[in-house]
């Protein structure tokens, strides 16, 4: 791994955890390195002179948004970028910061969600930490809550455009849902075999955050569960529905930077 260890930006406790385990099975580590197969000095430096009899390539993400024109894509990212840019309402916009998608009343018609987009929205001028969105991890959690904002957003568009509804039930107007980084992006669940695994939770943007707070068997255990009932609720079963539904449809948020009231 090109990076210090493993686990990327997660806390030292849990990718120590990873690595023992990775020591009980004798699979050999090695970090601070940046994988070259061409580079004959790579297979030396990791114990195989002679090069290596199979190789299971797992390095990153790469997009695949060829279908997008290209000033909405990005020129930086993961990958080497060709990521889809998104405003705040996860509406397409261009490079310049423009809609791309913009009707006659203003509002956008196409949105990027899940792994598709840049999973941020930058400030030129600015750190990462400090952006609108800082980056996004590219995992499940965040692409059903930007899904949820987005079909929000589009119902919203809807009422304002073609129904003439200004205000809410509650009588405060009509205005389209932001993005934000969900909470629900700093849980991570790694698998180590089927007896094992360890959990962490509240992680954000910063490198290192979080807390290692389930691990060993109980979490294989967690695992499957979580497994199993997501499954469940993709095939529309009653009790998947009913585990996950509200992860998504919170009607009162007390943390995080979703709105109060949900959306």
């Amino acid at each position: 791994d090109a990076l210090p260890q493993c686990l990327g930006p997660l806390p030292a406790k849990a990718a120590t955890y990873c690595s023992k385990y990775m020591q009980r099975k004798g699979i050999k580590e090695f970090y601070n390195m940046k994988y070259n197969a061409k580079d004959p000095n790579f297979y030396s430096g990791i114990g195989l002179p002679g090069g290596a009899d199979k190789e299971y390539v797992c390095i990153g993400v790469k997009a695949s948004n060829y279908f997008m024109p290209s000033e909405t894509l990005s020129e930086k990212g993961p990958g080497g970028g060709g990521w889809i840019l998104m405003d705040m309402n996860l509406a397409v916009k261009t490079r310049e910061g423009k809609v791309w998608s913009q009707d006659e009343s203003g509002y956008a018609r196409i949105y990027a969600i899940g792994d598709c987009n840049y999973g941020c929205v930058d400030e030129p001028g600015k750190k990462p930490d400090d952006w609108p969105i800082p980056p996004i991890p590219k995992i499940s959690y965040p692409g059903e809550e930007e899904a949820v904002i987005a079909i929000r957003n589009i119902e919203k568009v809807d009422k304002l455009v073609f129904r003439g509804v200004k205000t809410d039930a509650f009588g405060y107007p009509l205005k389209l849902a932001t993005m934000h980084w969900p909470w629900g992006a700093g849980m991570f669940a790694t698998s180590l075999g089927p007896d094992d695994a360890c959990f962490v939770a509240g992680a954000n943007w910063v490198k290192n955050s979080g807390l290692m707070c389930v691990w060993g068997s109980p979490c294989a255990v967690q695992k499957e569960i979580i497994e199993a009932s997501k499954v469940d609720e993709c095939a529309f079963g009653i009790v998947g529905r009913l585990i996950w539904h509200f992860v998504h449809h919170t009607p009162v948020h007390l943390f995080g930077g979703g709105p109060r009231w949900g959306y």
